[in-house]
């Protein structure tokens, strides 16, 4: 299945769904809650906003199928999804995606409407996702920046700053869809994996948009996110970090880390606290984690460390020690009798 089989609307997001021109009547008292799925070195993240709306964003790896996606949604209680965004096509971030769709399907009530960059993958991971698209119907938009969310009532915005409008190129990462949500007094960004490049534009472009109590660390933590002048711009003070404890990448990068050190930033990483929820009313915010763990850069650096040395210590366990030279001359095996 490919993007010119669907019906993929782009544009403002008000142009298909309609936008929200509810007053303040319609505003919501409650809590937004943000959800950051341990889904190991991947992302899956679920906000529950004060009317009850759903937006997941992400849906993890590709090897699980939406498995440990799926089990929290009904550990949750919830089945249906309002508005399920995938910030690019990589497996990590789609793996679930196909899966997601058929549950909420055939067993909920369904998926309200599909969020992309439009920047295409050639993987079976992202056929499967457009095909379960395209299966139940399921109205696929492609968003830039300034499109909004049509999310009930006043009360909360999201708002989409990356892409940017116009001819971007298909660089997945530079293309990530960044969120900006907004309740009352709290912002929340996350960006996917958009990268320095994609960061530069947006302190560049909305650098006075960007400040955040509430920041999803870019990529996973890599070093190629989260970018001093970024950071000075978002300037959180929490983070979360998604990404497994033993990363083959490294996640989270001890720079990184040290940034949020230098800055003072409370920070959770899912391979440590598990699952992390913030939950606001718009002015106070809490965080409550599946594991009571510290919250200091530093120590989860400590962490990553050890948890790196354990895994060699492992490695060098399970392999044999190599016989020297010598010792291999005089086995009797190779010894030549009178």
């Amino acid at each position: 299945m490919t993007v010119a089989g669907l019906l993929v609307l782009s544009g403002c997001l008000g142009f298909g769904l309609g936008s929200d021109t509810g007053t303040a009547d319609d505003e919501v008292a409650g809590d937004l809650e943000i959800h950051h799925i341990d889904v190991g070195q991947a992302d899956a993240t679920l906000l529950v906003t004060p009317a009850d709306e759903t937006i997941l964003i992400d849906t993890g790896d590709w090897r699980p199928d939406g498995e440990q996606v799926i089990d929290y949604l009904e550990d949750e209680g919830i089945d249906r999804i309002d508005h399920l965004v995938a910030t690019h096509a990589h497996a990590d971030h789609i793996g679930g995606h196909a899966a997601v769709i058929e549950h909420v399907e055939e067993h909920g009530d369904g998926v309200g409407a599909a969020y992309d960059s439009g920047v295409v993958h050639t993987s079976q991971t992202y056929d499967n996702y457009l095909d379960a698209v395209e299966e139940y119907e399921v109205t696929l938009f492609e968003v830039a920046e300034g499109d909004t969310l049509p999310l009930e009532g006043d009360s909360l915005e999201a708002t989409v700053l990356n892409p940017p409008e116009g001819d971007s190129g298909t660089d997945f990462h530079y293309n990530s869809v960044t969120l900006l949500v907004e309740y009352d007094e709290f912002a929340y960004l996350t960006t996917g994996d958009a990268e320095a490049d994609a960061e530069q534009r947006l302190v560049d472009d909305r650098g006075d948009d960007l400040d955040a109590e509430g920041y999803q660390a870019g990529h996973h933590g890599s070093s190629t996110s989260s970018t001093e002048p970024f950071l000075d711009a978002v300037d959180p003070e929490i983070t979360v970090i998604s990404s497994a404890l033993e990363s083959q990448y490294g996640h989270p990068d001890d720079e990184v880390l040290e940034s949020f050190a230098d800055r003072g930033v409370e920070t959770y990483w899912t391979a440590v606290h598990g699952d992390v929820v913030l939950t606001t009313d718009g002015s106070e915010t809490s965080v409550t984690t599946e594991h009571e763990e510290p919250t200091e850069p530093e120590t989860l650096l400590e962490y990553k460390h050890e948890a790196h040395s354990d895994e060699q210590a492992a490695l060098e366990s399970t392999v044999p020690p190599l016989q020297s030279p010598l010792q291999t001359a005089a086995s009797p095996a190779l010894e030549v009798g009178p």
